[in-house]
């Protein structure tokens, strides 16, 4: 039987990571590995600063005493995993809520991904698009598109293979619709989403200034061939992006040679 590691970047007791264990535990072994508290929107951060827990919760089952979805990937492969052998797959969700366009940077869902995909693991970072601010999804049933969707893709894979290279992955996101509603999948490029600022300055009792970073609406911009994960998701499509963890601006390489010569 193949064997899938889990996590979640909203806690080992998120109802989207039970989601998840719920849909993929009739097809492989699982051995899940989560942090003990929400870490949302941590992105791709190593705890180098303190020691980690990896606490037992059930069997094959573990949170990470203040550790973050990557802390838990590089934990895991290099502990509960030994002597070359490796899990045939990570995925990293359900996410409460949407991952698409530069969001990505900061996703701790997808991060969990990227650590897998530098271990040298497939990986697939799944999140579901939440309606105001995530009130629509309040139970594992609210994840029934979600569920069919990563099980028919991880089926795929283990039929097939794994289909991208090296140091990628990929990033799936549900659109927060029923079933019958769902055209199929789509795949797409990361758009680009458009940012406000949702900060709110507050005082404490005494006097103090604090702020509390706000949810910004989903808003982007619009793609000329409507190709990018929001344009499949307002069109009811699950998007699938691939993912690469290589940065490099290639288009601009010529020009800053010519331009540091100058």
């Amino acid at each position: 039987m193949k064997h899938i590691l889990l996590t979640n970047d909203d806690g080992f007791d998120a109802i989207g990571l039970k989601a998840l264990i719920d849909a993929l535990s009739p097809i492989a072994k699982l051995t899940v590995v989560a942090p003990a508290k929400n870490k949302s929107a941590c992105g791709h951060s190593l705890t180098l600063d303190r020691p980690l827990r990896m606490v037992s919760v059930d069997d094959d089952y573990y949170k990470v005493d203040d550790g973050t979805p990557t802390d838990c990937v590089f934990i895991s492969l290099n502990n509960l995993f030994k002597d070359g052998y490796k899990p045939d797959l990570v995925i990293s969700g359900i996410n409460v809520g949407a991952n698409m366009g530069e969001d990505i940077t900061y996703s701790g869902t997808a991060a969990a991904a990227m650590e897998a995909t530098l271990q040298g693991v497939p990986a697939i970072a799944i999140s579901q698009v939440c309606i105001n601010k995530c009130e629509n999804v309040t139970s594992e049933k609210d994840f029934a598109l979600a569920k069919k969707a990563i099980v028919t893709i991880t089926k795929k894979i283990f039929k097939e293979e794994f289909p991208l290279g090296n140091r990628r992955f990929l990033n799936i996101n549900i659109p927060p619709i029923k079933e019958d509603e769902c055209k199929g999948f789509k795949i797409t490029k990361a758009g680009y989403r458009v940012y406000g600022n949702d900060t709110h300055r507050h005082l404490n009792p005494r006097g103090e200034e604090f702020y509390w970073i706000g949810l910004h609406p989903l808003i982007w911009e619009k793609s000329e061939k409507l190709d990018c994960d929001f344009e499949a998701i307002k069109g009811n499509f699950i998007s699938i992006s691939p993912i690469m963890l290589d940065m490099t601006s290639y288009d601009d390489i010529t020009n800053l040679n010519d331009w540091i010569k100058e």
